[in-house]
C-alpha cells in the first residue's frame, strides 16, 4: 500500500538535522513504503544524507533556513508560520502535499500552528494532546489531553474521550478500549461538577465503540486496568512529568545502587538482563510520538530529546494513523453524540483567532 508523503522538521529539537533525517530514514529501513519531505536547510539535510543513500529517492527537500526557537512565543512563532521549517511542514498537510507532518519543535508553537491552519474537525472545539505511556500488560495506554488546554469542561472532556477510544482502537485493535476520566477518587461524587456531566454524558451516549465505567486515579495509569485516560491539560501535564519524573528516578536509584559496591557491581551483573528489560521499558524513545487529535490533519510531535530511534517511532505513529485513516473513524464517531451545553448555559465556542490560539 503507498502511504502520502510525511513532512518532517528536521530542523526541530534539541539533536538537530542528523537525528531527525537518521530518524526518518531508520523508519524507512523498517517500512521502505515510506516517503518523505525533508524540510530545512538544504545544505545540511543533504549532507546528513549522505549517511543514509537510500534516502535519497525517497524524499524531496524543501529548503527553509528559519527555525522556531525552543523558548518562542506561540503568537510571534505563528507570524513567522510562512518561513520557517515548522511552518512549512503543516503547510504541506494543509495543502494536500503530504498526509502528516512530525515535528521535535516547541510544542506550544507546533500547537498553535497547527491549529490555525488545519482548523478543528467538525464536531470537536479544541484538539487535544495525546501520548502513548508504558503499562504492565502488552497495550500501551493512550492519555489525553497532556497540555493543549489547561482547562476543560465536559463538552471537551467527552469529545477527548472520543477521539482517544479512536486512536487506542487502532493502537490496541481492541473493538472497545477501556476509556476512564482521571480524578481523584473512583466513587460517583467525586470529582468538579465538569468531570461528573462528562462521566454522565458518556454514561448516557449510545453506540460509541468503547467501554466507560467512571474515573481512574494517577497511581493506576499504568497498570494495564485501563486503555484511555482523559483529563484535562493542566492536570495530564502535571501527571505525565510526574510519571516520567519517576522513571527516571528508578533508573538513576537502580544504577547508583548497583556501583555503590563491588558485591552490588556483581549483583548487577546476574540481574542485567532483567535491568536492561526494565530500561527499554522505560525508555520515552520507545513511546515517541505524542499526537494532536482533532485537527483536519495528522500532526505528531516528537520529544525534542529523542534519539534516532525515537523519531523512527515518531514517524511510525504518523504513518500507522494514515493507515488506519484516524480523522474518519473520529467524524464517525462524534457524530454518534449529540453534545449538549457544558452545563453553564451555553456550548464552548473553538478558538480560531491568534491571540487565542497562541497565548501571551
Amino acid at each position: 500500500m503507498s502511504l502520502p508523503r510525511i513532512a518532517v522538521d528536521a530542523m526541530g529539537g534539541d539533536h538537530g538535522v542528523r537525528v531527525m533525517v537518521s530518524g526518518a530514514a531508520l523508519a524507512r529501513r523498517r517500512h521502505d513504503k515510506f516517503k518523505f519531505l525533508l524540510v530545512g536547510d538544504e545544505a545540511r539535510i543533504k549532507s546528513a544524507l549522505d549517511d543514509h543513500p537510500g534516502m535519497r529517492e525517497a524524499s524531496e527537500i524543501l529548503h527553509c533556513e528559519d527555525v522556531v526557537k525552543g523558548d518562542e512565543k506561540p503568537s510571534r512563532a505563528i507570524r513567522r508560520a510562512k518561513t520557517t521549517s515548522m511552518g512549512l511542514a503543516i503547510q504541506a498537510v494543509k495543502n494536500g502535499d503530504c498526509g502528516a507532518a512530525v515535528s521535535a519543535g516547541n510544542t506550544g508553537a507546533l500547537m498553535a500552528m497547527s491549529k490555525l491552519a488545519l482548523r478543528t474537525m467538525p464536531g470537536i472545539d479544541r484538539p487535544a494532546l495525546a501520548a502513548l505511556l508504558p503499562t504492565l500488560e502488552e497495550h500501551d495506554v493512550i492519555m489525553l489531553d497532556l497540555g493543549a488546554n489547561t482547562e476543560c469542561d465536559a463538552r471537551n472532556l467527552v469529545q477527548f474521550a472520543i477521539m482517544g477510544a479512536a486512536y487506542s482502537r487502532i493502537v490496541t485493535q481492541k473493538p472497545a478500549p477501556r476509556v476512564r476520566l482521571l480524578n481523584i477518587g473512583t466513587e460517583s461524587n467525586k470529582g468538579t461538577d465538569d468531570l461528573q456531566r462528562a462521566a454522565r454524558l458518556l454514561k448516557e451516549a449510545e453506540g460509541l465503540e468503547m467501554q466507560f465505567d467512571g474515573y481512574v486515579e494517577a497511581d493506576k495509569i499504568n497498570r494495564g486496568e485501563v486503555d484511555v485516560v482523559v483529563t484535562d491539560g493542566f492536570s495530564g501535564n502535571i501527571a505525565l512529568k510526574a510519571i516520567e519524573g519517576s522513571a527516571r528516578f528508578v533508573t538513576d536509584l537502580l544504577k547508583s545502587a548497583f556501583t555503590s559496591s563491588l558485591r552490588s557491581k556483581i549483583g548487577f551483573l546476574v540481574s542485567r538482563p532483567a535491568t536492561e528489560l526494565l530500561k527499554h521499558h522505560l525508555d520515552p524513545n520507545n513511546h515517541n510520538g505524542g499526537v494532536f487529535l482533532g485537527l483536519n490533519g495528522v500532526i505528531v510531535k516528537s520529544h525534542g530529546s529523542a534519539n534516532a530511534d525515537g523519531v523512527a517511532n515518531a514517524v511510525a505513529v504518523a504513518a500507522r494513523l494514515l493507515e488506519d485513516d484516524l480523522t474518519h473513524r473520529i467524524s464517525a464517531d462524534i457524530g454518534k453524540v449529540a453534545l449538549r451545553d457544558s452545563g453553564n448555559g451555553s456550548a464552548v465556542e473553538p478558538e480560531d483567532d491568534e491571540e487565542s490560539v497562541a497565548g501571551k
